[in-house]
């Protein structure tokens, strides 16, 4: 294909795939984010709003200039069920995309989701130019757009454990994983430039840009090193262990030249058959797997709740217009981009993943209380809220869905098939997908009790989310114990 006319040495192939599929799912995210900043303008008071000279409407009518059937006193629990056709929908696709991203060329599969992904968010804007006020019309490109939606990680993620072995995986995997906070400050910016005029726009720009985006990945993207003749990455263990004990049932039959004729057979038959794809079942008894799908079940809910009502929040409690609010909320992705990179880091440090997620998470809890009670006394307080909120609440997510992902699907117990890590990656993150469905739906039904509810809602899923892990963590603990033992007896000698 086109990467052909890159030629390139080895180190630079892996730093394009690193590029390229920053900027695929920076796009994916980026058209998802546009609906919570749109959600202010689709209702809103319209007693501060000119009326124009040939307006029937009542001068006392303050609902005239929202969007039907936004107009109605239960326009939250309507948004809700805007945003959870899209997340419901994008958590059950998420358990079947895995599925086909290891059994399709991951190249046809990204371009077909990015091209798809661009039309469904595109149809949603056109919604305002083609004036339609039907609640189905929307829930039903929603939903759409969250099955389709769903190609975009467990591809991508994929892709680039073809490309790395764990070395300074958590590190690496913390910076690529900024496209998430990347991509919703980018939706919200150009959502906010047209959702005071032609709201519309807010969805087509996006949709047009991932689509198109989609196009380059056709022609540029590739799935494994060996396609440009790199070596692929050591997840587990040195090379030269397999060759130190060749006779080990674990590694095959000898395949020296004293060894049979039959044994010549049989080894080349090995050498040449590529591992099959891990059935779901056999994916969830990799170890950790179950516990850390459960526990980004409730970060991400925490996480997504804030992703789409975060706007609307600002907007209602501190009274800010619909672009302002929009334009404040980012500081909460810019929180999670630095707390995705130092989760990786410290974890790849002390080489314990699970503590990491839970020390921010016993933090985060204490600070989203804080941020709700005196967070918008002032717009410093709130800015340095949001930078902290945003670190504490996404940077587990953002180890769970790229480290951990990686780790869990070229673990050691699947003795180097690397075909696990798209069912692993999707099981994990639509498991998470329900959280993320569950969030929105539960702040949209929580909210007219009062924010303090919804907040309070969102501490305990914090809380549920760091004891799913202390088995995990225990285990991390013995493991440090166990290696200062070690490095203890080896001074002793």
């Amino acid at each position: 294909m086109f990467w052909t006319l890159l030629l390139l040495d080895c180190g630079r192939y892996r730093a394009f795939i690193l590029l390229i599929t920053f900027l695929i799912y920076t796009c994916y995210h980026m058209s998802r984010k546009p609906i919570s900043v749109v959600k202010s303008r689709l209702h809103h008071n319209c007693s501060e709003v000119i009326q124009p000279l040939n307006s029937t409407h009542s001068l006392n009518d303050t609902t005239w200039c929202n969007w039907a059937p936004f107009d109605k006193s239960n326009y939250k629990e309507l948004l809700g069920a805007v945003d959870n056709a899209f997340l419901v929908a994008y958590a059950i696709g998420m358990f079947i995309s895995g599925i086909f991203g290891e059994r399709l060329p991951l190249r046809y599969y990204l371009t077909a989701g990015m091209l798809l992904s661009g039309l469904f968010t595109s149809l949603f804007g056109l919604g305002y130019f083609w004036n339609i006020h039907v609640l189905w019309y929307f829930v039903l490109v929603q939903i759409f757009n969250g099955l389709v939606q769903t190609t975009g990680w467990p591809a991508v993620v994929s892709c680039v454990g073809n490309w790395f072995g764990k070395g300074k995986r958590g590190l690496i995997m913390g910076i690529w994983n900024s496209h998430t906070s990347v991509g919703n400050i980018l939706g919200s910016l150009l959502a906010g430039v047209w959702v005071d005029q032609q709201w519309g726009l807010s969805f087509v720009v996006p949709g047009v840009i991932t689509a198109i985006m989609g196009i380059i990945t056709f022609f540029f993207l590739i799935e494994y090193p060996e396609d440009v003749d790199c070596s692929p990455p050591q997840h587990h263990g040195n090379p030269e262990e397999s060759q130190d004990h060749p006779e080990d049932p674990a590694n095959g039959p000898s395949c020296n030249k004293e060894s049979s004729l039959e044994s010549a057979v049989t080894c080349s038959k090995e050498a040449s058959a590529q591992p099959s794809a891990i059935s779901f079942f056999g994916a969830l008894r990799i170890p950790g797997v179950v516990e850390f799908s459960l526990c980004l079940l409730f970060a991400k809910l925490v996480s997504y709740t804030f992703l789409y009502w975060l706007p609307l929040y600002i907007s209602n409690v501190v009274h800010f217009s619909a672009k302002e609010a929009g334009d404040l909320s980012t500081l909460f992705d810019v929180g999670g981009i630095i707390g995705g990179i130092l989760a990786g880091l410290v974890s790849d440090y002390i080489n314990g993943r699970a503590t990491t997620c839970c020390v921010m998470l016993i933090l985060a809890a204490p600070m989203m209380f804080l941020y709700n009670h005196v967070g918008q006394r002032g717009i410093g307080i709130s800015i340095v809220m949001l930078l902290i909120c945003g670190a504490l609440v996404n940077g587990p997510y953002a180890l769970i869905t790229t480290a951990v992902s990686a780790d869990l699907g070229t673990h050691k117990s699947l003795k180097g098939n690397a075909k696990a890590l798209s069912t692993v990656t999707a099981i994990i993150d639509g498991t998470g997908s329900i959280g993320a469905a569950l969030g929105p739906l539960l702040a949209g039904l929580i909210s007219p009790t009062g924010w303090n509810n919804v907040f309070y809602m969102l501490i305990a899923a914090d809380v549920l989310a760091c004891l799913l892990l202390c088995r995990l963590v225990y285990k991390e603990i013995l493991a440090w114990k166990s290696s200062l033992g070690k490095d203890k007896g080896y001074r002793e000698m």
